[in-house]
């Protein structure tokens, strides 16, 4: 008896055995899923093909934007045909958020980005392919890193009737209106120059060099890092907000202290 006792005891496991197979339990999971999340990063990171990167496009197209433009981009009585307006002016419509429009009205808003850089990039793909039209501009005519004196001449001759010369804006006919420059992306100023979205005129490389958008960029990039150099802005809104502050703070004041004065010799 005694040593069949002695030999069920020493056929017993170690009281740290459970402990132990649970840490290598853990370690085969934790490095069969760190595997994994590497195969998975690696495939992400894998260029895409420009066929199926069309392919995309057109999906991405289909689902949110052919209710307007019609199933080939050809238009309809809903949204303009986008036969010809080429991947920068996509570029410029999603990625600020005009496209897809919330409501039909006199101007798209800009809103909350509806899709990703690659969707955009996909989508603008797909349009590239319908007819020629300006594409995507090397990344150097958008470094902001160009003459901004030069860029703000240029912002001054071409732009500054609609937008203000510190690019705070306008209000144009209609319900229309020009909108703020201030906290854009380079890109996308570009794009609107070339483009020429709603009621803005298209700056061609014959009006505008790609250097010279350089430096209109670089002009309101500028803007950003100094936004009021002389004080208080006021808005940046010219006249307007000027006389108005003159008018209710300045000539109010002195109203205040001409009573207050009188009142004192009284």
């Amino acid at each position: 008896m005694a040593s069949s006792r002695s030999h069920r005891h020493s056929g017993r496991r170690h009281p740290l055995m459970g402990a132990l197979l649970l840490v290598i339990g853990l370690f085969v999971t934790g490095g069969a899923y760190a595997a994994a999340s590497t195969g998975i990063a690696h495939a992400q990171d894998a260029p895409v093909s420009q066929e199926a990167l069309v392919e995309e496009g057109e999906k991405l197209f289909l689902s949110n934007c052919a209710s307007c433009h019609g199933l080939n981009a050809e238009g309809t009585v809903a949204g303009p045909t986008l036969i010809g307006v080429g991947a920068l002016s996509v570029d410029f419509q999603v990625g600020t958020g005009r496209m897809p429009m919330a409501a039909s009205g006199p101007q798209a808003e800009v809103k909350p980005v509806q899709f990703t850089q690659p969707q955009i990039d996909a989508m603008a793909a797909w349009v590239a392919t319908l007819a020629p039209g300006p594409g995507m501009p090397d990344p150097q005519y958008y470094a902001a890193d160009g003459d901004v004196a030069n860029g703000a001449e240029l912002f001054r001759i071409n732009c500054a009737m609609c937008h203000n010369v510190a690019g705070a804006g306008g209000a144009l006919t209609e319900g229309k209106y020009a909108p703020h420059l201030r906290d854009l992306q380079p890109i996308h100023i570009y794009g609107a120059m070339v483009t020429g979205p709603q009621n803005m005129p298209v700056f061609s490389d014959m009006n505008l060099t790609p250097e010279e958008k350089n430096d209109v960029i670089s002009y309101l990039k500028y803007l950003d890092e100094n936004p009021s150099v002389g004080g208080f802005s006021l808005g940046s809104l010219g006249p307007v907000s000027e006389g108005l502050f003159i008018w209710l703070i300045g000539l109010g004041g002195l109203i205040a202290v001409a009573v207050w004065l009188t009142a004192r010799s009284n």
